[in-house]
């Protein structure tokens, strides 16, 4: 593709786009704002688009791919700072970067950089800023003719943002590049914590990932020290403008991944950073007597930033946080709809001996903190007892009080669709009733109660749970296993160490009967796998045995057809022998794998 006759016209006069950069780099922000952004010739624009579309195209190699970045890029330099800002460009630069060379990054990261504050604070700049922060790190230990530069550009944008942290990290676009900066320069990727759901919903849940510049890549990568020299340079950024922004959102978020990626590459300094941000918040108010904190923990940003604290301190600082600042307060923070979830962090941070006095503290309000539907508080309080081996019989006891299913003893079978379901026994079962020989189906598997039923299963005794699962009528463990969260209940029951083999074939052996309903769920099908696995070849000829007899409509399901496959159902019909001996090698196989993992 030739370029466009324009494009001699736009280089040829470099002293014009320098005057362009001084005027718009770092200029007033109220000439930002006011609409100042450089435009593309329309025949500048549209040969850059017709690149794009060649660029989705396949490639016939890698090489010819290699060769339309390289050249596209250096195309993209004469008119870098239009490009980046055009939603279409900025698109065709985000897809070319990640395959970027040095030395067509070189070049357009300096025709950048003079108009810094322009680019990280435009919705499409910024991205392209994010792209060639995440590319630069594997160009320079590649260590390529323009490696020497290439360090020295992304040194140079870091000091420019550093020197104006207030206005970068404050900008709801910009802030993104600071915090992709912090990454870079600490040689990790990390996430913000940027969300949390609702207020009041619960433990902190996985949201999808988008599909932005720099998601994709190693977790850890190396680079120089000069990076790590910037690094510390900003936290002592960070520790000045605490005071003044750390009620600001998008400071706040970059103040989070400051705090990570400084405890895994410079663990002093993220212990200082932290005694600097619970310092500042616990004087803000001297006449609330050590309780100043308290007022932080309930607003939604703030909070946020001492979730990341928490999660960085080491065991001794969360000792001290707890005595200073929250000792005695631990029912008020768990009935508040935004302090519940930095409590949560409090509690899977705390070490053996802090877990104690926490859930001396909780376990007489655990009834009104499932009333107030925080069960994050109890899924945490659970796996803390499960991580640490401790307070498991004890928070047993006080979690079906608290479900009104531990006294009389009778009720104790009926704790597991009591959890699984979030209901309290009276709810359950009906006012006034006791267990009847039917009870009533389970229709409905909560999130949190799954957590809870697989904390319970992997805890060193977890014979009450196993005994309840066992009463439970087929059907309802069926709508247990065909659940999106209730499916791993059983991954629990078959990996946890501390479950015995009777115990838990006792409770497989009730599926018997329903497994073409399961081959025929989507996670139903999922469990099926699971129990497949670590079946005993006995165990598989019947499992085989009952789906074998459904296999032509198994076939034609579109999660069941998974299943005729991985099972060979087919050679179970007709090869009985071959299928045999198949299975044999299979669990030789995997016994060898197993030796050389655990050697």
């Amino acid at each position: 593709m030739a370029p466009p006759a324009h494009r001699h016209k736009a280089a040829k006069s470099s002293e014009e786009r320098k005057r362009l950069a001084a005027k718009t780099g770092k200029g007033d922000p109220e000439e930002i704002k006011g609409g100042g952004v450089p435009k593309m010739e329309p025949a500048v624009a549209d040969y850059f688009h017709q690149a794009h579309e060649t660029f989705k195209s396949r490639f016939a190699s890698d090489e010819e791919k290699s060769l339309f970045v390289s050249n596209v890029l250096t195309e993209a330099v004469a008119v870098a700072l239009p490009l980046a800002l055009d939603p279409s460009g900025s698109l065709l630069l985000q897809a070319l970067l990640p395959s970027a060379s040095g030395a067509s990054l070189e070049p357009l990261l300096r025709a950048l950089l003079p108009s810094l504050r322009l680019v990280a604070c435009h919705p499409c700049g910024a991205h392209i800023l994010e792209g060639a922060l995440w590319r630069a790190p594997a160009l320079i230990l590649e260590g390529g003719e323009e490696s020497q530069a290439l360090e020295e550009l992304v040194l140079d944008l870091g000091k420019g943002l550093q020197e104006e942290l207030s206005t970068f990290a404050l900008d709801a676009h910009a802030s993104f590049v600071v915090r992709t900066l912090l990454q870079v320069l600490g040689g990790a990727r990390v996430g913000s914590d940027g969300g949390r759901g609702l207020p009041g919903s619960g433990l902190l849940r996985p949201r999808a990932k988008s599909s932005k510049v720099g998601s994709e890549g190693p977790a850890v990568f190396e680079v120089p020290a000069s990076f790590l020299s910037l690094l510390q340079e900003f936290k002592g950024c960070f520790q000045e403008q605490i005071a003044d922004f750390i009620t600001n959102k998008c400071f706040s978020l970059c103040l989070q991944v400051a705090l990570e990626i400084l405890h895994r590459k410079l663990p002093e300094s993220s212990a200082e950073l932290c005694r600097s941000v619970i310092g500042y918040l616990s004087s803000c108010n001297p006449a609330a007597a050590g309780q100043s904190l308290l007022v932080f923990l309930k607003d939604v940003t703030c909070s946020r930033v001492l979730d990341k604290v928490l999660e960085v301190s080491d065991a001794k600082a969360l000792r001290s946080f707890y005595k200073v600042h929250v000792k005695g307060q631990l029912r008020v923070l768990s009935a508040h709809k935004v302090a519940n979830f930095t409590l949560q962090r409090l509690i899977q941070a705390a070490s053996r001996k802090l877990l104690g006095n926490l859930f001396q503290e909780l376990s007489p309000g655990l009834e009104q903190i499932l009333a107030l539907e925080h069960l994050g508080i109890v899924t945490a309080l659970l796996g803390a007892c499960r991580k640490h081996g401790a307070h498991q019989p004890e928070v047993l006891q006080v979690l079906l009080e608290a479900f009104h299913c531990w006294k009389p003893r009778a009720r104790q079978r009926a704790c597991a669709p009591l959890l699984a379901s979030v209901l309290a026994y009276e709810v359950y079962f009906g006012e006034g009733k006791e267990q009847a020989d039917t009870p009533p189906a389970l229709s409905t598997v909560s999130y949190h109660g799954s957590l809870m039923l697989q904390h319970l299963l992997h805890f060193a005794d977890p014979s009450l749970v196993l005994r309840s699962m066992g009463a439970m009528p087929p059907a309802d463990l069926v709508t247990l296993a065909c659940d999106p969260s209730g499916s791993h209940v059983f991954d629990a029951l078959l990996a946890s160490p501390s479950v015995p083999k009777k115990s838990r074939r006792k409770v497989l052996l009730q599926l018997k009967g329903h497994f073409v309903s399961l081959a025929c769920s989507k996670y139903g099908s999922r469990v099926l796998d699971a129990i497949w696995s670590r079946a005993s070849l006995p165990a598989k000829r019947e499992l085989a045995q009952e789906l074998a007899e459904h296999e032509a409509r198994l076939r034609h399901d579109p999660f069941g057809h998974h299943l005729v496959r991985n099972f060979a159902l087919t050679h179970f019909l007709k090869r009985r022998r071959d299928w045999d001996d198949h299975q044999q090698a299979e669990k030789k196989r995997r016994q060898l794998f197993a030796e050389i993992l655990e050697g």
